[in-house]
């Protein structure tokens, strides 16, 4: 992240009050300004997993129905992995050492002076970086389906509504790594430590689908192996289980609260 510092709303009683939302815009016109200035975060999140799907989709064996998948290719399992591990990499990578970094070098110290509270700049970041994963999803969706005749989802709706609350909780675990460390070095360390078993459950190196029952039981009590497996569900054309919806909102509310209830800045 660079270290430019945003630009920010005049302080309270140095001139005209600022309302609360243009004190918002203000803070997501800046943040928005830097964050197309990371070509290296907007790669991860918005390329990488569209990479990936193109790279496993060369594989021969992947693009062969398997009747241990149910007649599906592993092609058509991954690319739900894409999508959600485009919004792990923008949640956990991208978007905690921008705020750590922001409170180790004083800017949210100074950016306290002015009518912006915590709540605006985890809004703008939780916006920015949300986009930036959707637009990413859609773009995996596009390439699995123009490159390797991967089937769009076929309940749109319920795909939407998993999709969604999976990116809250992938932001709102990130915003909550944010809240809780003073440096870059910290931020990046937690993230890291929380992305990789995030990853497994999101069935990065083993397809949900693919899973023990057992397994598939546990890792369906988490944020992404509950969003795989509504993804998943939605791909072949039936409505999400309400409890996979359910544990992905219980997740979001959670790990929002805390975020927001914790974030300091300084």
């Amino acid at each position: 992240m660079t270290a430019t510092t945003p630009v920010l709303p005049a302080r309270p009683g140095a001139g005209p009050a600022v309302r609360p939302s243009a004190a918002w815009r203000a803070v997501l016109r800046a943040e928005a300004r830097l964050f197309g200035r990371e070509p290296l975060a907007l790669f991860w999140i918005v390329l990488f997993p569209a990479l990936l799907v193109t790279i496993l989709g060369l594989i021969p064996a992947f693009r062969h129905p398997q009747a241990e998948l149910g007649g599906r290719r592993v092609i058509d399992l991954y690319v739900p992995v894409a999508v959600l591990l485009a919004l792990i990499l923008a949640g956990l990578q991208a978007m905690p050492p921008v705020l750590a970094g922001y409170r180790e070098r004083g800017i949210l110290r100074r950016m306290s002076t002015t009518p912006v509270r915590p709540g605006a700049l985890l809004a703008a970041q939780i916006l920015l970086h949300g986009a930036a994963a959707l637009g990413s999803a859609a773009l995996s969706l596009v390439v699995g389906r123009l490159a390797f005749g991967v089937a769009l989802p076929r309940q749109a709706p319920g795909y939407l509504l998993a999709l969604l609350l999976a990116a809250l909780a992938a932001l709102g675990a990130g915003a909550g790594v944010a809240a809780l460390s003073r440096t870059t070095k910290i931020a990046s360390a937690v993230a890291g430590a929380v992305t990789f078993p995030m990853m497994f459950g999101a069935g990065v190196w083993i397809p949900v689908q693919a899973m023990p029952a057992l397994l598939r039981g546990i890792v369906g009590f988490t944020p992404f192996g509950a969003g795989a497996q509504a993804l998943g569900q939605a791909a072949a054309g039936d409505w999400p289980s309400w409890s996979h919806l359910g544990v992905m909102a219980l997740w979001a509310v959670v790990l929002t609260s805390t975020a927001s209830r914790w974030f300091r800045w300084a």
